[in-house]
């Protein structure tokens, strides 16, 4: 055949152009022969020969033309049309098919045939192109991004769960390159706020990585809610509908051609399947541009359901639980009546006519709208109080008198660089001291700090705990030597101790990591504490003497790691949070929990009591916290708003408001009372890993893996803006903080360190900031 085919090309002298016109003369209309056989005739060859290869261009084209969907539609699918729609397929529908063709007279055995046919016809193969789903979240992402400025917090939050339905499809279909393909050209805009699960939704490659992961299903059999304005909401149905309003100039076509149908076709399947809308009749302009999300995402496990019709909303839940008793917590008279005197005896004494003042801070004002409980609504404590409760009150007037009065509204209109700057500091700002926990092999999880600032205990990855004296003093334990009979009373037990301590003491008990460390608070800051509690992976709560500095009980009733353990503010009771999602009460007179908080969808991350006890703060993985009513176990308020994991929480000491923060970079101020989102504080750019409120709870203070301390301003407006320096040169520091992050307004100050992820900070009652962390090799980074 390789012989035979240049014998059959070369024929004879015929020019190229005489041997290729017989074949388009052919295929050419009557006119067009007549045209070249003129040329031919006259001796015009070029003016033939471009004629010639006109022709054959021509004629390529006509074979090559794309096939619309209709076309492919009628061609592939079963296609019938009525006399009264024509041009519209009646028969694209599997359920219509049966009355369509008893309507035609279609004999029965062509229509049990029909019926047994499976459900994939064109539009579905149409469907399924990768491409669509491309062009159509580029040109909504290019809307969302022409849209007006007013509107743009409210429609960027459709553009996540559009893509993880798009990336989910791609990837349940086989598409794999096609879904990797996506991902990376579209996740990057979303990334910063929704890092973790973009980071999730990639490891997902094949079908069967889809059906067994419990979020992929999420997304698939919850609706996500989408919170937007009456105005906004018609703009979007506009732009689906119509392709037209709102799209950025040069952006695209918007959805003109076939392929901007099939890409508003891909949409509009999401936005009917699996979004909720919750259109309010509030303007853009009056709705924070933070506040858009508080009520967005898959809301309906995160939110108790008070009505089984009803549309997710944490507004309406928290509003149907009433109002909360946030005031301080109640001071029996017998309690106060022995501190005034204690006070008067010591001012005696003391011969300080000042003190007399100070009998004040024993009774507070009543702040305007904030119920305070009574003593039968707290938990039950023991009738009687001791000394320690008198030395603890007494140490708490003394300390609201010696407190440093921060102002951070001193900052506002100040340039930190002028004279005035300073004096502006160091009426607005904290003493930072800072605690370094150096060549600490696997990491330490956590450290904290005694109330009285007189020990330090940290829990190390290898299994044990380690207490350091803040005063030199030494830590004695007891002696192996002696017998249980003779220990009678107090007396008896500091005979047994050790006659030789040393500054800093090493716990040995765990079988896991231990993850969280909490002092006994009873003394408050007059007296040290007395009984430490640890949390660890070895799913236990143990507690410990510090007197003996021995285990004395483990508390066993999670099945997981237990991650988070904190005591009440009046000691006896104490929570959990663990990894079987729940939080636990327990108090050390039993060794089983008392009350289970169940509700949480993943990890309890995080617990803090309220200031009067009443009420317990969690935080989840789940991207939510909720406020607990402690005694009934029940649910009175939910927190929705962050974009990852929760990781630390503060209540303020006033307690009226609730910070969180984790893994989506952001802090959020929450109002206890409403359940509503204040303000969101952004600026760190790793994780945070703890938050504290001042004496006054007029200032927040943040430490996280960025290895920066911040200080924020509670009752500032925030927004954004760029943050003030803390008066430390950018020459000094060894690592420079990135100008271009996300920081609001309300930032005061950065304190960076050089190494040292902060993991745990602490205001003293006098308004000291104390931190601690663990250095990082440069190598362990």
């Amino acid at each position: 055949m390789s012989a035979a085919t240049p014998a059959a090309s070369s024929s004879g002298g015929v020019s190229p152009v005489n041997a290729s016109a017989p074949d388009v003369t052919q295929n050419v209309s009557s006119i067009d022969r007549l045209v070249l056989e003129y040329l031919r005739s006259r001796g015009h060859k070029d003016a033939e020969r471009a004629l010639n290869e006109s022709l054959e261009s021509g004629s390529v084209d006509e074979s090559t033309k794309t096939v619309s969907a209709e076309d492919l539609i009628k061609t592939l699918a079963v296609y019938a049309q009525k006399p009264s729609r024509p041009g519209d397929n009646v028969l694209k529908e599997s359920a219509n098919v049966l009355q369509e063709l008893t309507a035609m007279g279609n004999p029965p055995s062509i229509q049990n045939l029909i019926a047994s046919l499976g459900t994939v016809g064109a539009e579905d193969i149409l469907s399924v192109d990768p491409t669509d789903k491309e062009e159509g979240f580029r040109e909504l992402e290019a809307w969302v991004e022409g849209s007006l400025d007013m509107y743009k917090p409210e429609f960027r939050p459709i553009l996540f769960p559009i893509f993880c339905h798009f990336h989910l499809d791609l990837v349940q279909r086989g598409f794999k390159e096609a879904a990797l393909r996506f991902y990376a050209t579209y996740s990057p805009s979303l990334a910063p706020m929704h890092h973790a699960t973009l980071h999730h939704l990639s490891t997902l490659l094949l079908p069967s990585h889809v059906q067994n992961d419990d979020d992929a299903q999420r997304f698939k059999n919850e609706k996500y809610v989408i919170r937007m304005s009456r105005s906004g909401f018609s703009l979007l149905v506009g732009w689906l509908t119509e392709g037209v309003g709102g799209e950025a100039t040069g952006a695209g076509d918007g959805f003109s051609g076939e392929k901007g149908k099939r890409g508003r076709a891909a949409i509009m399947r999401v936005v009917n399947n699996h979004l909720r809308f919750d259109v309010t009749a509030a303007s853009a302009t009056a709705v924070s541009p933070n506040a858009w999300e508080e009520s967005t995402g898959l809301l309906s496990q995160l939110i108790p359901q008070t009505s089984a019709s009803a549309t997710p909303n944490p507004h309406a839940f928290n509003a149907s639980k009433g109002e909360l008793k946030l005031g301080p917590a109640p001071i029996s008279e017998e309690l106060r009546a022995e501190t005034e005197r204690v006070i008067r005896e010591q001012s005696v004494l003391d011969r300080d006519p000042n003190a007399q003042y100070d009998l004040q801070f024993l009774r507070p004002p009543a702040v305007l709208g904030v119920i305070s409980p009574t003593e039968s609504d707290m938990l039950p404590y023991p009738q009687s109080f001791k000394t320690v409760d008198v030395q603890r009150e007494v140490e708490k007037v003394r300390d609201a008198r010696k407190r440093i009065r921060l102002e951070p509204s001193a900052l506002s209109s100040i340039d930190m660089n002028s004279v005035q700057g300073g004096a502006a500091r160091a009426r607005g700002l904290p003493s930072i001291c800072a605690y370094t926990l150096h060549d600490v092999g696997e990491g330490a999880p956590c450290c904290t700090f005694s109330p009285d600032l007189t020990l330090m205990a940290a829990g190390f990855s290898e299994s044990y705990i380690r207490l350091w004296s803040l005063k030199n003093e030494k830590l004695k334990g007891l002696r192996n030597d002696f017998s249980l009979s003779s220990v009678k009373d107090s007396g008896s037990l500091s005979k047994i101790q050790q006659k030789e301590g040393n500054t800093t003491r090493k716990l040995v008990g765990h079988s896991g990591p231990v993850y969280s460390l909490s002092f006994d608070p009873l003394g408050g800051s007059a007296v040290p504490p007395r009984y430490l509690l640890s949390a660890s992976a070895d799913a236990t709560t143990r507690l410990w003497s510090l007197d003996t500095m021995t285990n004395v009980v483990a508390f066993r009733g999670h099945q997981n790691p237990v991650w988070d353990v904190q005591w009440s503010p009046m000691g006896i009771y104490f929570a959990t949070a663990s990894r079987d999602r729940t939080a636990r009460l327990w108090s050390t007179d039993r060794t089983s929990c008392l009350r289970i908080y169940a509700g949480h969808l993943s990890d309890v991350d995080c617990v803090r009591f309220h200031p009067n006890s009443l009420y317990l703060a969690t935080g989840s993985s789940d991207w939510t916290a909720r406020l607990w009513d402690v005694q009934r176990g029940a649910c009175v308020r939910v927190f929705i708003g962050h974009q990852g994991s929760l990781s630390t929480l503060a209540i303020s000491p006033d307690g009226r408001y609730l910070a969180s923060a984790g893994e989506d970079l952001a802090i959020n101020l929450w109002d206890l009372g409403s359940g509503r989102r204040i303000k969101k504080m952004t600026g760190h750019t790793a994780s945070v890993y703890s938050l504290s409120f001042s004496a006054e709870s007029s200032m927040l203070v943040s430490g996280g893996a960025d290895w920066t301390v911040r200080c924020w301003d509670v009752r500032g407006a925030g927004g954004s803006g760029k943050s003030r320096e803390s008066g430390v040169t950018e020459s000094t520091i060894t690592r420079t903080i990135d100008d271009e992050n996300n920081e609001t307004s309300d930032l005061l100050a950065t304190f960076p360190t050089k190494r040292t992820p902060i993991t745990n900070v602490h205001f003293t009652p006098r308004n000291l900031c104390l931190v601690a962390g663990n250095f990082l090799a440069p190598d362990s980074r």
